[in-house]
Parts: C-alpha cells; structure tokens; sequence
C-alpha cells in the first residue's frame, strides 16, 4: 500500500481510506460485530486511514475497533455541522468520548459550499485551532460536493485539508463537472492536503467499477481516497486494486453487486428528477419523498446523476 503525508499536517495516510458510512445505520447498518473483521482486514492490509463522522452515527464501531489496534498506528477523521464555538465544543467530546480517544487526528466541518459558508462556522474553526494547539486535534479540514469550497480554501490558513467529492462521472459535484473539480484541486497550496470522496459515486458507479478506480488513481494532487468498504471481499479488491495487483474471479463474484439495491437518502426533497430520470419508472415521489420499487429497479445508477441532493446510492 502506497502511503502519501496529507499535505502540511504530517500524518502519514495510506493511498486507499476506509470509508465508514457505508457500515453506519444511514447505510449498510453493521453491527458493531459486523463491521470489525472488515475494519481489521483493510487495517492489517495497510489500510491506516478511517474516516467517519458525528452524523454517521458509528462512533463505536470505531471504538471496538481501536481496541483491536494500536491507535498511534491509525489516523482517525470525523466531521461535524458545527457553526459555533459550543457547538465545536460539543461534536468534539462526543468524537473523543464514544470513540474513547484522548484526540482526533483530523475534523473537519462538514458539507462546506464556499467562501461564506466557511466563514459562516468560522467561530467553530477558531475552536479547533486552539484544540490543535493542544494537541486534541492534530489537523483541521472541510469536506464538500463544490468547486466552489476547493477554491476557497487557499485563503484559509487555518485549514490543513480538504476532502471533496470526485468521481469520472462528475456525480454529485454540485456546480460544476470534473474537469472544473480537477483544476480546483490542482490549484491547492502545496500545504493543503486533499483525500478524495465518492470515488465510485456512492455505488452508483460499481457496473463499472474498474473504470472508476482507473481514473480516481490518475488524478493528480489526491494524497487520499476515501471508499466505503461493507464486507471483506470488497475490502480485499479495492486493495488489490491500489496496489495494481490482479483480483481473481473468485473475489469479484463473492462481491455479488447482483444483490445490491438503491437506497434514498432521507434528505431527499422531493424534486422529482430522478422520476424523470428513471426509465424504468422504479420511482415516484409520495409525501414529498422519492421511493423507489425494488421491482423495477435495474440499479442502472442514471437516476443518481440528476440528484443534486446527492441523496441516492447503491449499497
């Protein structure tokens, strides 16, 4: 496994970041026992990077998992919505108590759009910078779905990294496409570490999985890719396929994406696109709440591109 430093901040990351939404209870729901075999199996592959974040709602899961490890030998990341100091404050000792850590190695505001949203949470960023200085936190970042918030960021001192949403289909990138995604990237300060999110479009991309890895792996200026991993054998792939190293057909028929099913998140707003959208007429809005009907549903992955919401997944 390939290790890159994630820009000034010093912690050393592996190339591949074990996404945890995907065994949260807003997705996949592992149990606590589930999720530890797969958590191990990346770790002892030389997966060291696990990120995860307050509204995941997975904080022990990660803590049985620390107990299994070393904790030095692992890099955390969290984020939160937090906008005010006490807030900060708050998301802060939930992360080190229901984690059971005595720091976090990165947090970072979650879902930044651009230069007046980061603003606007700035009294939370001036929290961390005084736990950094503590030694409780040692990086502080922002993840987003826009152009935008990439672009902000240089004239941020205080933020260490950013971890953005990019994928070859440009899915979920909110106000622009990729090429727009890969220049805001590659005009980061050196400083500025970058791990990537959504490489494979939140299942949307898994019929062309290959493809998808091939073209995250090329990108310039990514230090880090996050991808959600719910089960060993997908553990086992997505690791062979950072350290370019052939997966037999046994791996790729246990990872049985035949048995997958789309999944709506409950933030959808009910714009109807993905009606629109979906040719096999799988979905339709009742009560102001797309629902899908697994019946009909092919897991063809089209509807996802016209969610502005990003509210749509294959898990």
């Amino acid at each position: 496994m390939d290790y890159n430093f994630l820009g000034r901040t010093g912690l050393k990351v592996s190339k591949l970041a074990f996404g945890t939404l995907t065994i949260s209870p807003l997705q996949k729901n592992l149990t606590i026992t589930e999720s530890l075999p797969v958590m191990l199996e990346a770790f002892n592959r030389g997966v060291n990077f696990f990120d995860t974040a307050e509204g995941y709602d997975n904080y022990e899961h990660l803590k049985n998992f620390l107990t299994y490890v070393t904790r030095e030998d692992v890099i955390i990341s969290t984020k939160t919505y937090a906008y005010s100091r006490e807030q900060a404050e708050k998301s802060l000792q939930k992360a080190l108590i229901e984690m059971d850590t005595s720091y976090v190695d990165i947090f970072m505001l979650h879902e930044q759009m651009n230069e007046q949203t980061i603003k606007g949470h700035y009294e939370a960023i001036k929290y961390f910078i005084e736990m950094k200085e503590k030694g409780i936190i040692k990086a502080i970042g922002i993840s987003t779905h826009f152009v935008a918030a990439v672009q902000a960021v240089n004239d941020f001192p205080a933020i260490d990294l950013i971890h953005p949403i990019i994928n070859k289909e440009g899915i979920g990138i909110c106000d622009g496409g990729i090429e727009a995604m890969e220049k805001a990237i590659h005009s980061l300060k050196p400083s500025k570490g970058v791990f990537a999110m959504k490489a494979l479009a939140g299942g949307n991309l898994l019929n062309n999985i290959d493809e998808a890895f091939d073209y995250i792996l090329q990108v310039k200026g990514l230090d880090s890719i996050a991808v959600g991993m719910q089960n060993v054998n997908e553990v086992i792939f997505n690791v062979n396929k950072f350290e370019n190293k052939e997966n037999h057909d046994t791996i790729i028929k246990a990872l049985d994406f035949q048995n997958r099913k789309l999944y709506i998140g409950e933030w959808c707003i009910g714009c109807g696109n993905c009606v629109k959208m979906c040719q096999q007429e799988a979905i339709q809005v009742i009560n102001g709440q797309a629902v899908v009907n697994h019946n009909k549903c092919t897991c063809c992955g089209y509807c996802s591109k016209s969610c502005y919401e990003f509210c749509i997944k294959i898990i």
